[in-house]
This record gives structure tokens, C-alpha cells and sequence, in this order.
């Protein structure tokens, strides 16, 4: 396979190249795999023929996959930046007990095809774009991967950024893209500083140590009240990070924060909570036939929380219209669905709805 792809270099650097489109065709197929640290692995996909990929750095693709005979669908972020478009990267930690990212490390090897939607999301550079040109990057563990695709384009491009990018790690041997982020560090207008909070078995840790702290921002950036702030990691890392920031006096109108470990994104029993004006008055019949449940559904209430309330457990991830994991076929009816991209236009088109995302405009027959 890499010979055949060899001789066509001509081909896939044409100019003129199209871009992916999933709703066209939604395949990518894995044309590598890298260790990155001992526990954390780049994908690097590409179309099935010569493909662009476009996209803005820190937006994420949904994969749509069949793990042992189950549908998993999981969104993760573009760790390459949009000024190689040939390529895309996904940067995935092994998480034990998981289920997507030991099926990646274990069994996903160059030349498998996946399925995936997107590029999608508001977490990038480009829509929050810094007024001044001075950024601060912030993310702990595998958080880094948007940041990378942030600080890969500041770099490809040389625009007269000023950029620092602190990551935290557990150990020297942790830092994912540590080489890479020395050679970028070589450029003006970039910092990379590592912290660490202890040692690696053989390497002893000489930069900073411990966890972020305020004084340790305004140590390494004097000039922090004014720079656009990317934040992504943990939830408590999160946490920690807003409190420094609102601590400091700093406008947070210019911070900007991400997750995609699905158990942080858990405002789900939030999100699926009934609205406090809920229409009770007007409610539609909504019939499962795989279940054979039928629940009554207030015409101001999502389908999925309306089944939660009602005892029913159907699958769902993100309870936003982001992942998909919740996709059904509408057999009939009507719904006013607001997703966020976790759904492709021809799969609309064919009666699949978010049942996360879609409120009962009539009664409803869904297959599930």
C-alpha cells in the first residue's frame, strides 16, 4: 500500500485537490500510527483518494465506529494543523478500562478505514482569534492536542504571534510532542514550558515542578491580563485554571476552555434536565418499538430526557447533538432537533434524528 501511495505524490499534491467531506464520503483510512509517549499514540488519517482537510486548530471529529459488533461513536480533536491538509492526526491516550482509545492502541493499524463526522466545534484560534497577537496556551495530560494543532499553525505560518504554551505532565517522560515543541521553541515568538510534578525513572526534572499555580502564571508571563487564554485538560485542572484567572482580575471574555473526556462534559444530567417552563399542558405520544415503551413527551422537552425521566436507558454520550451516540431512526412524526453537528445532512435527509437534541413537534415513532 505504501508503494501504491508512493507513486502518486503527483496526485496528492495537486492544488486543485477537493476537500474531505463526510457527507460525501465519510471514510478515512489510517495511513500511520506513532508512540508518542508510553502510553499515548498518533493516528494520522487521510481520505481513501486525495483529499484536503480543512478545518480550524482546536476542532474535533466525531469517529463513528463498530467495536465488537457495537456502535461507539467518540469525538476527538485534530492534533495536526490545517496548513498540512493532507493529513489529520488524533493523538489518543490509552485509558484503562475504556473502550475506544485500547481498541485504537491494540487494533487500529495503517490501511484500516473508519468512520467519522465532522470537522466541528468552537474551541479554535480562529474565531477567538487574540487582538494583540499574544496567546497562552494551558492544558494538562492529552489535553494538549488542540493546543498542538493551535501552536503547529501559529508556527507553519511564522505570523507575528506571541505565543506561550505551558503544559503539565506527570513526569519528564509524560511530555507528549516534547521534541517537537523544543524545535518550535527555536522560532521567535513561541515558548514552551514544561512542568512537571516529578521525576521520570532516569531523568530528573530541572524545569518547573508541581502544579499551575497564579503565582507561577505571572512568573512566566508578566504581561498574562493580555492574552487570549486557550485552556484544556481535566475538569479540575479546568477548574483550578478559572479560579486563577478570575482571581487575577482577568477578562474572561478572552478565556477559552474545552473537555472531551465524556465523563467531564457531564453537565449530561444537567443538559438533560427538564426546563423550568416546561409546557405540561401540550404533550406528544412518543412510541420505542424496540422497547416497546410509550411515554408521554412535553412539547418543551428533548425525547432523551423525557425517556430518562421515565426510567427508560438508552444510549447517549454528550446529550449536546456533538457525538451522535444517540442516533435513531424517526419512523414517523415530527421533531425540532438543534444539534451541533453530530449528524450528517443525508442522515437527516433519511429520518435519523438526535433524540438528545429533538423536541416533539407531533407524536413520534422511533426505532429504538
Amino acid at each position: 500500500m505504501i508503494a501504491a501511495r508512493r507513486l502518486h505524490v503527483a496526485a496528492e499534491l495537486d492544488a486543485r485537490l477537493p476537500e474531505w467531506d463526510a457527507e460525501a464520503d465519510d471514510v478515512l483510512v489510517c495511513r500511520a500510527v506513532r508512540q508518542e509517549t508510553h502510553d499515548v499514540k498518533t493516528f494520522v488519517f487521510s481520505g481513501r483518494s486525495p483529499r484536503r482537510h480543512s478545518f480550524k486548530p482546536g476542532q474535533f471529529i466525531t469517529l463513528d465506529l463498530i467495536i465488537d459488533g457495537r456502535a461507539v461513536n467518540r469525538c476527538y480533536t485534530i492534533a495536526s494543523s490545517p496548513t498540512r491538509p493532507h493529513l489529520i492526526a488524533m493523538t489518543t491516550k490509552r485509558f484503562a478500562g475504556g473502550v475506544v482509545s485500547p481498541w485504537m492502541h491494540d487494533r487500529l493499524k495503517p490501511g484500516d478505514e473508519i468512520r467519522a463526522i465532522g470537522p466541528m466545534g468552537e474551541f479554535n484560534c480562529v474565531d477567538h482569534a487574540s487582538a494583540n497577537g499574544k496567546y497562552l496556551l494551558l492544558s494538562a495530560g492529552s489535553g494538549i492536542t488542540p493546543m498542538m494543532s493551535m501552536a503547529r499553525s501559529f508556527h507553519d505560518l511564522a505570523l507575528e504571534t506571541d505565543v506561550l504554551f505551558l503544559h503539565s505532565a506527570r513526569s519528564p517522560a509524560d511530555i507528549i510532542y516534547r521534541a517537537e515543541l523544543a524545535l518550535m521553541a527555536r522560532s521567535p515568538g513561541f515558548r514552551a514550558v514544561p512542568i512537571c510534578e516529578h521525576d521520570s525513572l532516569g531523568e530528573s526534572w530541572t524545569g518547573l515542578r508541581g502544579r499551575v499555580s497564579l503565582p507561577m502564571l505571572q512568573m512566566v508571563a508578566p504581561d498574562l491580563m493580555e492574552r487570549e487564554v486557550f485552556a484544556c485538560g481535566p475538569a479540575p485542572y479546568m477548574a483550578g485554571i478559572r479560579a486563577m484567572l478570575v482571581q487575577a482580575g482577568f477578562d474572561m471574555a478572552r478565556y477559552h476552555e474545552e473537555s472531551f473526556n465524556f465523563d467531564d462534559l457531564a453537565p449530561v444530567d444537567a443538559a438533560l434536565a427538564p426546563p423550568a417552563n416546561w409546557d405540561v399542558a401540550k404533550t406528544y405520544k412518543v412510541e420505542f418499538t424496540k422497547s416497546r415503551r410509550t411515554i408521554e413527551v412535553p412539547a418543551d422537552m428533548h425525547v432523551l430526557a423525557a425517556a430518562r425521566a421515565a426510567g427508560m436507558r438508552l444510549p447517549s454520550s454528550c446529550a449536546r447533538g456533538l457525538c451522535g451516540t444517540c442516533k435513531s431512526k424517526l419512523v414517523s412524526g415530527e421533531v425540532s432537533m438543534q444539534h451541533q453537528g453530530g449528524i450528517r445532512q443525508r442522515e437527516i435527509d433519511a429520518g435519523m434524528v438526535l433524540i438528545c437534541c429533538s423536541k416533539p413537534l407531533s407524536d413520534l415513532v422511533i426505532d429504538r
